[in-house]
């Protein structure tokens, strides 16, 4: 499949998502990305929506970043279940 040029608006907001975890636990996209198995560039292109992705590359990079891959999909300002889901990630952990 090529690669997007236009974010799609869903890839955008997971991969926003991603970023932003990713920056909160001080790791670089190249450490994510070989934890996770990833190429740098791909994981640039996820965090950036332009990548479709796949639940295996979900779990890669969720393992690369120490959380659960359901972390990635939860988005604290969207609802009270998805800050209460943020809450228990940052005070429990893993």
């Amino acid at each position: 499949m090529p690669r997007r040029t236009i974010p799609s608006p869903a890839a955008a907001k997971v991969g926003a998502r991603i970023r932003a975890l990713r920056l909160e636990r001080g790791l670089s996209l190249q450490h994510v990305a070989d934890v996770g198995q990833l190429s740098k560039g791909h994981l640039s292109s996820i965090e950036h929506g332009l990548a479709a992705i796949t639940i295996e590359t979900l779990v890669r990079i969720a393992q690369g970043l120490d959380l659960l891959p359901m972390d990635l999909l939860t988005f604290p300002e969207d609802d009270e279940r998805g800050r209460i889901a943020d809450i228990i990630r940052t005070k429990i952990g893993k």
